[in-house]
């Protein structure tokens, strides 16, 4: 479920938010993810804003799709090349086990946690036996709006782990740090990657 109030943040800063998150194919969380697939393999950007993670899975070969709720933020994924972008978010992923690789980053926050536990185990199905799940958020507790309006759920790196370990995910790397975003508020974040079991 999409907020639409953050839905709207985005669609109206969809050009800065691209010109802020804008990386190059060196971002090592994006190396260690694709260091994990190979080229033809199936992926998902899910949540994917301009869709500049996508744009690198299809540099490196992939069947990259990338799904946002956001018009504006698919405007500029689907002018990547190789890029298949898609109007859709969490509550249309129903697939089973169709994508090597799932990139979640950043973009789940911005639903209720309690929706969560549902969107991890639509992940988890999603993902081939021995598939690859990259995911990114805020850490800490609670849910709240930043001061550019956007709805954020926020987990502990306890929590987090439960919600792997209920979907079936196991945990391999992670990360934490803190950064500014969009609203220029600066906040603690921790990044992970985990496998789905063969």
């Amino acid at each position: 479920m999409s907020d639409a109030e953050t839905l709207s943040v985005y669609a109206d800063k969809a050009t800065d938010y691209a010109d802020l998150v804008r990386t190059s194919d060196e971002n090592p969380d994006m190396q260690r993810f694709l260091s994990r697939l190979s080229a033809g393999n199936s992926t998902l950007d899910i949540g994917c804003g301009p869709g500049f993670a996508a744009g690198a899975m299809a540099a490196a070969g992939m069947d990259a799709h990338a799904w946002d709720p956001v018009p504006e933020m698919l405007a500029i994924a689907s002018d990547l090349p190789g890029v298949t972008a898609r109007q859709a978010g969490y509550d249309e992923l129903t697939s089973s086990e169709a994508y090597h690789g799932i990139w979640a980053n950043f973009s789940m926050l911005h639903t209720p946690l309690a929706h969560w536990p549902d969107q991890f185990q639509r992940i988890a199905n999603a993902l081939k036996p021995g598939g690859i799940f990259h995911f990114g958020t805020k850490l800490g507790a609670g849910q709240s709006r930043d001061k550019i309006g956007r709805l954020y759920s926020y987990v502990s790196e306890e929590g987090l782990q439960d919600l792997l370990t209920e979907a079936g995910l196991v945990l391999e790397f992670s990360r934490t740090g803190e950064e500014a975003g969009l609203s220029g508020e600066v906040a603690p974040f921790i990044v992970v990657q985990a496998r789905k079991p063969e």
